[in-house]
């Protein structure tokens, strides 16, 4: 599990930070907007609202612009229907690849995200092709920085008693796994302790991995770089493993 957003990082260094950050605000609102309007305006009572919430302020997201997608959810008739798609595939080197979309024109998505994957050596499949890969579950992330003064044998002791299923120390700090169900009970927990997360949020994570190397490294990025930063595509998980070493030739 460790060192699940290193290639994002190195995107965050090459110089968009506020572009990147920009979009990616723009797909939580959308994210909360579609949780708020399929279900109860009161997180309290609506836990894809309560996790999209959570994982907008992982993300530092400001809380005017939380409240705004939901007041532009209860506004009733005008606003935009979103439909919930998932597309499976494959990418250089055989990287097994789940796109999550939410779109309002099933047609402009699929073609757009079928010639991402064809221009960059991949194809996309059926449903189910690889989504048997994936298990879902519940990603918490905490920055060594965040976690100073804080001792890792307490945090391991707080995490696992309240239900986590795995924790591991990374160089950048910490990886708590967690059954999806047991998700916010982990995250409340550590938010008690103190503890402020990186990342909050229900994912899907890989059974097996594949390592890439060579020209490959930068044919998936390019592949992961383009799905991302598309406007209609929320989340995208892959089993690629890099090198630190083939990643840092990238980033040069």
């Amino acid at each position: 599990m460790a060192g699940h957003s290193k290639w994002k990082n190195i995107m965050h260094r090459k110089g968009r930070q506020d572009a990147l950050r920009g979009k990616l605000f723009a797909k939580l609102a959308k994210e909360i907007y579609v949780a708020a309007r399929l279900g109860d305006k009161d997180p309290a009572n609506n836990q894809r609202l309560r996790l999209a919430i959570a994982k907008a302020r992982a993300q530092n997201m400001p809380n005017e612009n939380i409240e705004r997608a939901i007041k532009k959810a209860s506004g009733g008739e005008g606003g935009k229907d979103y439909e919930s798609i998932t597309y499976e595939g494959y990418g250089p080197g055989g990287v097994a690849v789940m796109v999550e979309a939410l779109t309002d024109n099933r047609n402009r998505t699929a073609a757009d995200v079928r010639h991402m994957f064809s221009k960059r050596g991949g194809n996309l499949g059926e449903a189910g092709c690889v989504s048997w890969m994936f298990h879902r579950k519940g990603l918490l992330v905490i920055n060594r920085e965040a976690a100073a003064g804080k001792d890792e044998d307490e945090l391991l002791m707080a995490a696992l008693e309240s239900g986590a299923e795995d924790f591991e120390a990374t160089e950048r700090g910490f990886e708590i796994t967690t059954s999806p169900e047991a998700f916010e009970d982990v995250k409340q927990a550590l938010e008690a302790e103190g503890i402020v997360f990186e990342t909050a949020e229900v994912t899907f994570v890989p059974e097996n991995r594949v390592e890439v190397s060579g020209e490959t490294v930068r044919d998936i990025l390019s592949l992961m770089e383009a799905l991302e930063e598309h406007d209609d595509v929320q989340n995208v998980y892959a089993n690629f493993v890099i090198d630190d070493e083939e990643l840092a030739k990238y980033a040069e």
